[in-house]
């Protein structure tokens, strides 16, 4: 009996001391939500901005990648406040048509989210061994599956943490086969530009850098280690740090998202040689950089492909089991019924996909008009003193929020207009 009232005692009262080794149990949710941007999606749409229009959207990574840090640290910070997910929340607080109406689009996008990351892992596994599409797609989702219906979200985290590290490294190999403008490349990363026939690819990279999905999962990944929600001064030393653990992954991501523009660019525009799929990347990388730079080009991306598998069916796990007001929990059987709505439905859509390649830029284009949705239930939530109490949004912050939801509504107005009217941006 006194033990356990001891034990009570310290769990109400410990504050961390936050030093470096306490810091380390910080590092693991942004780069879990990092690989969702790294993703084949990404490698769709980043070869295609690279090799169709050089270095000139090198702008659309460093600006969608602000966003992404802004949203990110909202999305978690609701999670260490109130203890919910985005989902959860959604559910708690709000009218439950409109938050089944939100949660559904989300559901879906989770889903338009996992059919990429398994075509694109099918991608690679035709690279490497000559699968087809389909079979590479089924073995990918039985795979994935089965890493999630039989690990924790510890041994997850390790094993996707490796994933990303490899992939910089693979990546950062790739770079030193090439020749880049710096000068040039510096300016592309700033100087915002649209050329003719640019807007879906500069949606595309929106859609796989900012990707809903992952919204909803940080939220969900924070809130399930935070200590206990009753003294303030653990959730404030939980934000500090996870604004550091977010910004150092979103850096990374930023990072590997523009070296593989760079490489296209550098590779495929340089040449002139137009890339439609990453089958013919890969192969035209051979004569170019050699076999080694194409192995690590198919390897790289069979990771990416089987990392954000993982993390694009354990979001739609949350968002699924948050429609019943409950944490995602793999052992429960909404969370693992959420994980099949997301992985099998996006399986097979891939048998009726006849370009691959297009499919994955397609996807992220739909990621990208999905976004607004999620912006606004995140802004109305974070925004709301209900909600969150005395950690809710700062003035500040409320003003960035509506910045960028500006900034997202206008371009999926662009790429309407783009799309009817076919001009194009000059």
């Amino acid at each position: 009996m006194i033990l356990k009232r001891l034990r009570l005692w310290f769990a109400h009262n410990h504050a961390p001391r936050f030093t470096g080794l306490e810091i380390l149990k910080y590092i693991g949710p942004g780069l879990l939500v990092t690989v969702g941007f790294i993703d084949p999606g990404n490698w769709a749409a980043n070869v295609a901005a690279g090799a169709g229009f050089g270095y000139s959207l090198l702008w659309m990574v460093t600006l969608a990648t602000l966003m992404l840090i802004v949203l990110q640290h909202n999305a978690a910070h609701l999670g260490i406040a109130t203890g919910l997910c985005l989902s959860e929340a959604a559910v708690k607080h709000m009218r439950p048509a409109t938050a089944r109406l939100l949660l559904g689009s989300a559901m879906l996008a989770a889903v338009a989210t996992a059919l990429a990351e398994l075509l694109g892992a099918a991608i690679a596994l035709n690279m490497l061994f000559q699968l087809p599409i389909w079979a590479g797609a089924l073995l990918t989702t039985a795979f994935v599956a089965w890493m999630l219906y039989s690990n924790s979200y510890r041994r997850l985290e390790k094993f996707i943490i490796g994933f990303v590290s490899l992939i910089g490294l693979s990546f950062i190999y790739e770079l030193t086969l090439v020749d880049i403008p710096w000068g040039v490349a510096a300016a592309g990363w700033f100087t915002p530009s649209f050329p003719h026939g640019s807007i879906p690819i500069i949606m595309s990279v929106l859609g796989a850098v900012v990707m809903p999905h992952n919204l909803f999962l940080h939220s969900e990944i924070i809130q399930s280690r935070q200590w206990n929600l009753e003294n303030k001064e653990v959730i404030r030393h939980q934000l500090r740090y996870e604004f550091a653990d977010t910004l150092l992954s979103m850096l990374v991501g930023w990072g590997i998202n523009s070296a593989m523009i760079l490489v296209a660019a550098a590779t495929f525009y340089t040449h002139g040689i137009n890339v439609d799929a990453l089958e013919q990347a890969q192969e035209m990388l051979k004569p170019i950089l050699g076999s080694s730079a194409a192995l690590v080009f198919a390897v790289a991306l069979l990771m990416a492909g089987l990392s954000s598998s993982v993390t694009a069916a354990m979001a739609g796990g949350s968002i699924f089991a948050g429609l019943f007001s409950e944490p995602f929990d793999i052992k429960d059987a909404h969370s693992r019924l959420g994980v099949g709505l997301t992985l099998f439905p996006a399986a097979l859509c891939i048998l009726f996909i006849s370009t691959p390649f297009q499919g994955l830029v397609v996807s992220q284009i739909l990621l990208s008009m999905q976004l607004p949705f999620t912006i606004y239930l995140q802004f109305r939530l974070t925004a709301s003193r209900s909600v969150m109490g005395e950690f809710v949004n700062s003035s500040w912050h409320n003003f960035v929020l509506g910045g960028i939801s500006l900034v997202v509504v206008a371009l999926n107005l662009l790429l309407l207009w783009d799309t009817f009217f076919g001009t194009g941006a000059g």
